[in-house]
């Protein structure tokens, strides 16, 4: 089905493994469509109830393919017709997204890290914002991300010095949510995913459209968007599960629905 990616599914997880590891992952614009037409499918998929994006190979994702670059490109155009649709459908999945970042995330593979829900990191990993090492802005949503995670300031800092943020700074800035060992990669990614899969899908994707609407509408209006939210959550089976297993003191069982 796929060419550029893996995507396989188990245990209600999807599994999107960007697969052009002698190129580092780099992105072509057939990647760009794979991995939009694989969080389509996850997002209408039952079955799944959390994504995770990571690398083949030893890097994440090194962003642009360059051998596809030329000097009359219009850029703004390939991200009209690749990189953005990409980013929408990431933005518009309702399901938890968890960027696995197993080795270097550098330029639109950063951006795409910065897209997801979570990141989580291996000891090896770093992200980079590169674009500035060939004359040009972050793109693919990133300074929307960037600026949200780390601030005005922190956001110029490391887009216009173009410096490498290791693992570990990377969680201190709050740009990764966990740093998993190199020995535990594996284990604690799947581990990680577990835990989010088991909980109220539903719920996680009315709170993602909550957050998402936060920058863009008045308080009246987010308040309303909140109770019919919350309207929809009170409908859901999990809803009903979680407050029988609060009176019966036992651990929910959530199914996503």
């Amino acid at each position: 089905m796929f060419e550029t990616i893996r995507y396989d599914v188990k245990d209600n997880i999807a599994w999107l493994y960007l697969n052009r590891p002698d190129k580092l992952n780099a992105f072509i614009a057939q990647m760009n469509r794979e991995v939009k037409e694989a969080i389509k499918a996850a997002s209408s998929d039952d079955q799944v109830r959390c994504i995770v994006i990571t690398g083949e190979g030893r890097a994440f994702c090194s962003g642009q393919d360059l051998s596809e670059v030329d000097e009359h490109m219009d850029h703004g155009q390939v991200l009209r017709d690749h990189y953005g649709p990409m980013i929408k459908q990431i933005r518009q999945c309702e399901k938890p997204i968890i960027a696995a970042v197993n080795g270097v995330a550098a330029g639109a593979g950063f951006s795409l890290a910065l897209a997801c829900d979570f990141r989580v990191v291996s000891e090896r990993g770093s992200f980079l914002n590169a674009f500035i090492h060939v004359g040009l802005i972050p793109d693919s949503g990133n300074l929307y991300y960037l600026t949200q995670l780390v601030g005005h300031s922190k956001a110029l800092e490391l887009s216009i010095l173009g410096e490498k943020v290791p693992a570990a700074v990377a969680v201190d800035l709050g740009l990764a949510n966990q740093l998993i060992s190199e020995e535990t990669w594996t284990e604690g990614v799947t581990a990680f995913a577990s835990r989010i899969a088991a909980l109220p899908t539903k719920a996680i994707g009315l709170i993602k459209r909550s957050i998402n609407s936060t920058s863009n509408l008045t308080f009246e209006d987010y308040l309303e968007q909140e109770a019919q939210g919350q309207r929809i959550a009170g409908l859901t089976n999990d809803h009903r599960e979680g407050l029988n297993a609060f009176m019966e003191k036992r651990k929910p069982v959530y199914t996503g629905q």
